[in-house]
């Protein structure tokens, strides 16, 4: 793409003590291919050299901008300020977190996708963390989907394309029309948003990995691994969404499906002595979604997990020794960004 036919894309990265990474992340945005962008670093009242580093790239580069949170922001609420901050000129918007890296051609080949087709509202692309590759695609060589249908086959069981903000290039008056574009409330308003937003739009993909990710032990994965948010992200997505994108028998059995899947992690979580904050999250949110916690439901499943693990003690003394390093790992860290 020529650069005088370049739409504009703002980048955008929240960031909250990320000094250790933050100038690789800044490199890996000024390497793109892609040279029309603005940049704006959203320092949520940092204590280390995160300004200090954001600043020293800012007085080099015109396009990079600085935006100081008056007060430090919990995580969701401050990606929903620094998104705020896009230009009013941008055709899209591209997340990337400090601590994630874009490859070059990574702007370069979603903007080609957006544009080849109009409706397009998301596009995703594989991601690389360590040696595995993050998430699922379209069948190849497919890049295009109607985003109703994708929303269905994920809610099906089919393949999840959504992957996380760093992996997605987002169409930026999809972004304007919202008040918040993230659910404050939800941890995983980024999976949230997809559904929401591709009601009314299209999906695009990529089948080539464009972004890197850091697993650590202090991240907010690890954070949600330890809360076990994911199985009842999708339970949510199910309860959400289901009635939107699937016919009244698809949404009542695919809700069952995950319902017995969340409570028997929930049994297993019982088994493995969790604490207060993780009961008080998972009370909290099937409160908010109209589920409220069954002592009764959770007490069967109890029981069957007691009886799987007599039956089938070695499978039992595996998943114990699987968890065990885990949950000593993850204990006591949490990263905000």
């Amino acid at each position: 793409m020529a650069p005088d036919a370049q739409p504009l894309v703002s980048v955008v990265t929240p960031v909250y003590n990320g000094g250790k990474y933050l100038a690789e992340c800044i490199e890996s945005v000024l390497a793109q291919t892609y040279q029309n962008w603005d940049y704006v670093i959203a320092n949520n009242c940092s204590t280390d050299q995160t300004l200090e580093i954001a600043q020293a790239y800012a007085a080099k580069d015109s396009r990079i901008h600085i935006y100081n949170n008056d007060k430090f922001l919990p995580i969701i609420a401050n990606h929903n300020s620094a998104i705020r901050q896009i230009s009013s000129e941008s055709k899209y918007c591209k997340m990337v977190f400090a601590d994630d890296l874009l490859l070059p051609e990574c702007i370069e080949r979603m903007v080609r996708v957006a544009e080849a087709f109009p409706s397009i509202g998301i596009v995703g692309a594989y991601g690389l963390e360590g040696a595995r590759v993050l998430w699922e695609g379209l069948p190849y060589p497919s890049t295009f989907i109607p985003g109703r249908e994708i929303c269905r086959k994920s809610l099906l069981g089919g393949p999840y394309v959504f992957g996380t903000p760093h992996s997605l290039l987002y169409r930026s008056d999809l972004i304007r029309t919202r008040k918040s574009f993230y659910q404050e409330a939800n941890p995983h308003a980024d999976n949230e948003v997809c559904y929401e937003v591709l009601q009314s739009a299209d999906f695009g993909f990529i089948h080539q990995i464009l972004t890197l990710s850091t697993d650590r032990s202090d991240s907010n994965s690890a954070a949600a691994r330890k809360l076990e948010s994911y199985v009842l992200c999708s339970l949510s997505a199910v309860i959400t969404h289901g009635p939107i994108y699937l016919s009244p028998e698809e949404y009542k059995v695919r809700l069952e499906q995950w319902m017995r899947q969340y409570y028997r992690a929930l049994a297993k979580s019982w088994l493995r002595l969790r604490g207060k904050e993780f009961w008080s999250y998972h009370r909290e949110r099937l409160m908010q979604l109209g589920h409220p916690l069954s002592p009764t439901r959770l007490a069967k499943a109890v029981v069957r997990e007691v009886f799987r693990g007599v039956l089938h003690p070695l499978d039992a003394l595996d998943g114990v020794l699987t968890w065990w390093p885990k949950a000593l790992s993850g204990i006591g860290r949490k990263r905000a960004r």
